[in-house]
C-alpha cells in the first residue's frame, strides 16, 4: 500500500512537560526521532541544533536565502544567485561531529578567510586548497578530497577576477562550485553537502530564487535589503518595520511572487512539530513565510505549531512586544493564504516561554489572542542570557 493509501487520523493526547519517557528514547535511537521543523535562518538556532541532533535525525530546517549583506553580498552579486550562508550555517550546525563523521571536511567548511588580508596572498591560499596542498584539504581522505577540490575549482574557474576572498567562508565557496557545477541544481548540492559532513537533518533553502527584502517602515520610508535592518555591521533602521515583502532587486523594489516547491509543503504538511522559532524576528522567522504556499502547507498540518519567543533585544523588533510580534506572524500568513479568513489557530497553538524573561501584561495579552501559553523554566544560570539548550530540547521532543 502506497503512502497516498494509507488511513491518517489525528490522535490526542496527555502529556507532562517534559515528557521523560520520549526524551529517553530519541536519545537511544535518533534515526528514528520525531520531524520537528524549524522555519528559520540566521545564527540564533545554531546551539540548539548542536544538541537537538543527539536526540533526533530527522529535523527539517527551512532557512531564509535573502541575506544582502557581508560574505554573502559578494557571493550574490558575482553570480546572480541567492544567498547560501544560512544554509551553510545550518547544515554544519546539524554536521556529525563525531569521529564516525567527517572531521577533516567540517574543519575545512567552518573555515574561514580573514578580513584583514591581502587579496592575493588568500588568492594563493584558494590555490593551493584546490590544488590539495593546504593542510585541511590534504588531510581530507579521497574520494571526498577530490569532490571538495572540484567544487573549489569550479569557484575559481567561473569567479570574476577581481573576487574579493577577505572573510569568504570556505563552505560557502563549496557550496556555490558545487550548485555551478549541478547546473544551478540546489538540491544536487545540498545532498552532497549533507553527505561530505554527514548533516544529522534536513536543511534546505526555502526558495532558491534570487530576491530580497523590502521594508516599509512606520515613517512611510521603504528600505530594500536585509543588510540595512539586521543591526549586524552597523545596519539599523530608526522607524518600526510595518511590513516587508519580496522584491526582484535593489534597483527593482517591486514585489514578486514566489511559489513553494511541492516537495518542501510536503514535507511542511508530515511534520510532527512545526516551530516558529526565535532569532531575527523579520528577516529569519518571517521572511520564509512570504512565500506563497507555505500558510497553505501550514494549516493542512495534523501537528502542533508553537512560537519560542526571542530573548532579549532583536533591533528588527523595536516597537513590538509579544502579542504584537505574534499579530505580525498571522498578519504575514494571511496575506500569503489562498483561502482567508485564517484563525490564529490555524497556525498557531502554544507560545512555549520562560515567564521570567517575558513580562506578566505580555503573557496575559497574548492569552487574549486565543493561544495557549506554556510557561517552563528554560533558561539557566549556566545559559543566560539564552535558552538553555537542553531544557528547550526536552521541551520540542515532547510536544513533537
Amino acid at each position: 500500500m502506497n503512502d497516498d493509501m494509507r488511513p491518517r487520523i489525528q490522535l490526542t493526547r496527555t502529556i507532562t512537560l517534559p515528557d521523560e519517557l520520549r526524551v529517553a528514547r530519541c536519545r537511544r535511537a535518533p534515526d528514528l526521532g520525531p520531524r520537528i521543523l524549524f522555519f528559520s535562518g540566521g545564527t540564533a538556532l545554531r546551539p540548539l541544533c548542536r544538541h537537538l541532533k543527539r536526540f533526533t535525525h530527522n529535523s527539517i530546517h527551512l532557512v531564509t536565502p535573502f541575506d544582502s549583506g557581508g560574505s554573502s553580498a559578494k557571493l550574490r552579486e558575482a553570480f546572480g544567485m541567492f544567498s547560501v550562508g544560512d544554509l551553510r550555517n545550518r547544515l554544519i550546525a546539524l554536521a556529525d561531529e563525531t569521529l564516525q563523521g567527517n572531521p577533516e571536511i567540517y574543519r575545512l567548511f567552518s573555515y574561514r578567510f580573514e578580513q584583514e588580508a591581502d587579496p592575493e596572498r588568500l588568492a594563493r591560499r584558494l590555490e593551493r586548497m584546490v590544488d590539495g596542498t593546504h593542510e585541511l584539504v590534504a588531510k581530507i581522505p579521497d574520494p571526498l578530497r577530490r569532490l571538495v577540490r572540484s567544487c573549489l575549482q569550479t569557484f575559481v574557474d567561473r569567479a570574476p577576477a577581481d573576487f574579493d576572498l577577505r572573510a569568504a567562508s570556505i563552505g560557502n565557496l563549496v557550496l556555490v562550485g558545487g550548485w555551478l557545477e549541478h547546473d544551478l541544481d540546489v538540491d544536487s548540492i545540498v545532498f552532497l553537502f549533507s553527505k561530505l559532513v554527514s548533516v544529522l537533518g534536513s536543511v534546505r533553502p526555502i526558495t532558491d530564487v534570487a530576491a530580497h527584502l523590502a521594508f516599509e517602515l512606520e515613517n512611510g520610508e521603504t528600505v530594500v535589503g536585509q543588510h540595512l535592518v539586521t543591526g549586524i555591521g552597523g545596519g539599523t533602521v530608526d522607524s518600526r518595520i510595518e511590513s516587508m515583502r519580496l522584491v526582484k532587486s535593489f534597483e527593482d523594489p517591486s514585489p514578486i511572487e514566489i511559489d513553494l516547491d511541492p516537495r518542501i509543503a510536503q514535507q511542511v504538511q508530515d511534520a510532527g512539530l512545526i516551530v516558529y522559532p526565535m532569532g531575527s524576528f523579520f528577516t529569519s522567522v518571517l521572511a520564509n513565510l512570504l512565500v506563497r504556499g507555505v500558510t497553505s502547507a501550514i494549516r493542512m498540518a495534523r501537528c502542533p505549531k508553537i512560537h519560542v519567543p526571542s530573548l532579549g533585544r532583536d533591533p528588527e523588533a523595536v516597537g513590538y512586544d509579544l502579542p504584537s510580534r505574534i499579530q505580525k506572524l498571522h498578519e504575514t500568513l494571511m496575506r500569503n493564504d489562498e483561502h482567508p479568513p485564517l484563525s490564529l489557530r490555524d497556525v498557531l497553538d502554544y507560545v512555549v516561554l520562560d515567564p521570567r524573561t517575558i513580562h506578566a501584561q505580555e503573557i496575559a495579552k497574548t492569552r487574549e489572542l486565543g493561544v495557549e501559553v506554556i510557561e517552563l523554566e528554560l533558561v539557566t544560570s549556566a545559559s543566560r542570557p539564552y535558552y538553555d539548550p537542553d531544557l528547550l530540547s526536552e521541551v520540542l521532543l515532547s510536544l513533537a
